[in-house]
């Protein structure tokens, strides 16, 4: 009987894979809504009808399941970048270059609309976050260094080449954070932003929308900044 069961075909590695994403995003879920403290081992391990013991064993425990769940916030919004941000590469700041930054600047504003405020599970990842920013642990840690600093250095470069303003000057990372900080709120603020809009739902007929304002306000700073990308310098904080 015991070699019998020794012998089964090969369906394990597969089986254990599942349950390791099942339990990370029934952890991202519920780290969210009610916190990490108020968060048992047994409600996740229950939630996806997984041995609680199946958390040690993946994890380590309850603290490398919130790391985890980090790394997968990473990994799918790195995804996304990849997608918005695609391969451009500031090069220099001729006119058609800037014209290039401006349209990648634009494209890349519009993609992450559509992720932020239009898909269902994108929710979840924001309500772990805002706990996170609230309350920093080392899963911040991972998500700044693994997919905040790095895109947002990406998104300061491609203003550089699309304004000529430097883009570790303190007004452009500002800018950067303000124009990012406005899709986020559509998210953070859905159930006000549905009920002011007479929306029922908050889909892609509605980040369309969205996306048409946040391109509007993008294309207002711009062109703020003259046909040639220069403006007068903006205060830099007194450095």
């Amino acid at each position: 009987m015991a070699d019998s069961e020794d012998k089964k075909p090969p369906q394990a590695s597969l089986s254990s894979e599942q349950t390791r994403k099942a339990l990370i995003v029934a952890a991202l879920r519920l780290f969210g809504a009610k916190g990490y403290e108020a968060t048992s081992t047994r409600e996740i391990a229950s939630l996806t009808k997984a041995n609680i013991g199946s958390i040690a064993y993946h994890f380590g425990g309850k603290e490398g399941l919130r790391l985890a769940a980090a790394d997968y916030i990473v990994e799918t919004f790195r995804l996304i970048a990849a997608q918005a941000l695609g391969n451009f590469q500031p090069a220099g700041f001729s006119r058609e270059e800037r014209e290039d930054a401006r349209a990648q600047m634009i494209s890349a504003l519009e993609r992450m609309v559509h992720f932020i405020v239009a898909r269902p599970e994108t929710g979840e990842i924001v309500q772990f976050l805002l706990r996170e920013l609230a309350h920093p642990t080392a899963a911040l840690d991972r998500i700044y260094k693994g997919v905040f600093e790095p895109v947002h250095k990406r998104l300061c470069m491609i203003w550089e080449a699309a304004t000529g303003e430097a883009a570790e000057s303190e007004a452009t990372r500002l800018v950067v954070f303000t124009l990012v900080g406005q899709i986020f709120y559509f998210r953070i603020a859905q159930e006000a932003v549905k009920r002011r809009m007479n929306w029922p739902v908050m889909g892609s007929d509605q980040a369309d929308m969205v996306a048409g304002v946040v391109k509007q306000n993008l294309a207002a700073m711009l062109d703020a900044r003259g046909p040639t990308g220069a403006q007068q310098p903006v205060a830099d904080g007194g450095k």
